[in-house]
Order: C-alpha cells, then sequence, then structure tokens
C-alpha cells in the first residue's frame, strides 16, 4: 500500500477534460523537451515532428480554450488512491502540494503557487497549443498546468520497460511538477536556450525536475496534510524507491534511442540518460535539499555532488 488509508485528496484539485478537438487556442513554445517527461524523445521514437506535438509554436499566451469541458475529481481516499489512476494522481496532487507549500518558501524564500492539474485522453486544449496523448505528460508554463492522459502510466510498463509500482506513476507526477518549480524560480526557459545535446540545458532542466521529484519523496511520508493530520503517503520502503527509479530509467535518452534506433546518439539528448535521470533523483530523495539540485552548476552530470550510492 503506498497511501494511508485515512488520507484524503481535495475535491476539485485535479480536474477531468476528455477527448477531441475543439478550435485550437494560441500557442506557446514550451521548449527542448522543457515541458513534459518525454515530449521529444517521443517524437523521437515515433518518428514524429516534435512541435506539431503541440500543434506547432508561437508566442502568445491565449488560454481561454484550456478551460472548456472541464469536470473535476470528486473527494478521493487513500484507500481509494491505492485503485484507482485517476484518485492516484489526485493525492499524489495533495501531497505534493504539502511538501512544497512548506519547503519552497523554506529553502528558497519563494512562496509556491499552485500549479493547475488536468487528466485528459485523446487531446487536450493548453496554453501551449493543442496537444495528444502521443506528447505524453507535460507542464506548459503558459498556463501554469500540468497535463496527464493517465494511459500513459500503462505505455511506460508496455512499451518501455518501467515497473507497474505505484511510486513510478508518482514519479511522473513529481517529476512534471518539479518543472512548475522551475516556472516559479525562473529557470524553465534555460531549457529553451540550449536544447539538445549531452550537457545541455534541457538535459540539465529535466534531470533538475528528476531532483526536485526526488526532493519531494524524501518528505512524502513526513510532512503531515493539514486536513487529516497524516502524510498522503505510507512510509516509503526500498521497492517504492526501486519503483521510483525504474521509471527514471526507462524514459533515460540512451535507452529510448537505442530501443527505436539501435545506436546512441548524445548529440541528440533532451533529457539526460538512464543512469542520469536515476542518480540525480536519488540526489534529492538522499538531500531533501533544492540547493541539492543545481544542475546548471553541475561540472559532471554523471556524478551530482553528495549523492551516495550503496
Amino acid at each position: 500500500m503506498t497511501f494511508n488509508e485515512g488520507a484524503r485528496g481535495e475535491a476539485g484539485r485535479v480536474q477531468v477534460q476528455g477527448g477531441g478537438g475543439g478550435s485550437r487556442g494560441s500557442k506557446m513554445a514550451i521548449g527542448g523537451g522543457a515541458g513534459g517527461i518525454i515530449v521529444l524523445i517521443l517524437a523521437l521514437l515515433f518518428g514524429g515532428d516534435p512541435g506539431s506535438l503541440l500543434g506547432g509554436l508561437s508566442s502568445s499566451t491565449d488560454t481561454a480554450s484550456s478551460s472548456a469541458g472541464l469536470n473535476s475529481v470528486d473527494d478521493c481516499t487513500g484507500t481509494q488512491a491505492n485503485n484507482d489512476v485517476n484518485c492516484r494522481v489526485t493525492l499524489t496532487v495533495g501531497s505534493l502540494d504539502d511538501v512544497w507549500e512548506q519547503q519552497l518558501i523554506k529553502q528558497t524564500g519563494t512562496k509556491y503557487v499552485r500549479p493547475e492539474v488536468v487528466l485528459f485522453s485523446g487531446s487536450v486544449n493548453t496554453g501551449c497549443g493543442q496537444a495528444s496523448s502521443d506528447v505524453g505528460p507535460f507542464y506548459c508554463p503558459a498556463d501554469q498546468t500540468a497535463y496527464f492522459d493517465t494511459s500513459f502510466f500503462q505505455l511506460l510498463v508496455d512499451r518501455f520497460g518501467s515497473s507497474a509500482g505505484p511510486l513510478a506513476q508518482e514519479y511522473v507526477v513529481a517529476h512534471e511538477f518539479g518543472h512548475h518549480l522551475q516556472n516559479q524560480l525562473g529557470d524553465i526557459g534555460r531549457a529553451q536556450s540550449d536544447p539538445q545535446g549531452e550537457q545541455s540545458g534541457a538535459v540539465r532542466t529535466e534531470l533538475q525536475a528528476d531532483c526536485y521529484a526526488g526532493v519531494w519523496a524524501h518528505y512524502a511520508d513526513t510532512i503531515p496534510d493539514q486536513a487529516t493530520g497524516q502524510p498522503f503517503l505510507a512510509k516509503l520502503s526500498q521497492t517504492d524507491i526501486r519503483d521510483a527509479l525504474s521509471a527514471a530509467s526507462s524514459v533515460g535518452d540512451d535507452r529510448i534511442q537505442k530501443a527505436s534506433t539501435g545506436r546512441v546518439n548524445p548529440e541528440g539528448w533532451t533529457h539526460g540518460s538512464s543512469d542520469q535521470r536515476q542518480k540525480w533523483f536519488l540526489t534529492g530523495y538522499q538531500s531533501g535539499q533544492v540547493s541539492s539540485c543545481d544542475t546548471y552548476s553541475a561540472r559532471d552530470l554523471n556524478n551530482p555532488p553528495g549523492l551516495k550510492l550503496k
């Protein structure tokens, strides 16, 4: 069991939008893989055009269409979250809110602003343009919203070989919240200015989001929710952490390139290698410190400062 049975998600915190087209809103580039866990990697894997996955690029941020047709996830319990994917995302979001509302201002002096969260199927209109499920989970800075097609969680297992454990799914949500933190702290644009390559800003941005996911995991089973007085997550086990590491590894650039093309080309990386993604998640998890996630200053992305490998 991952969630405490008495945990309760906030009704209306997570919105649900069905598939279907609708008119395209104006768009903004989320740039170089900064917006989602595998936006560009999926384009490589399936032979698509990365720009077309989000309907093209533009500098406008009209978000009127992104709120159409939304319904909210009902109040969920921990018991439901252990069996239902929508509730699992909702309670993960609640845990992320609890951790970052406390830790972001404590560690950085920046007050945490909650991102919006939308679950969709098929396609969705966003402040960054119209996106299809092919994009995978992503974060749109233009409307400060994290978008998830929850069918991706099974794809992560079937196509990419990830563990099916709950924390593997929760890691994905935490990673996208990491991009929201980068948006708040003024770092997310670094990916756009340096979008590709082994040492690129895009890779450093994605690895930092992995590290922030690890920081969340460090506190997720100890910080109590104000509504219930207990943490959302039960005590994390080594199996839970291995599940998260499995998910991080499964979407490494080198692993996906090898599976899709038979070779590894670091010049085309946008998210980092499997090994790097695991190490930076562990860096955040071991330290619990935002400052440990400064990938932009790291001289060697393969060896995060302070990481202890057992």
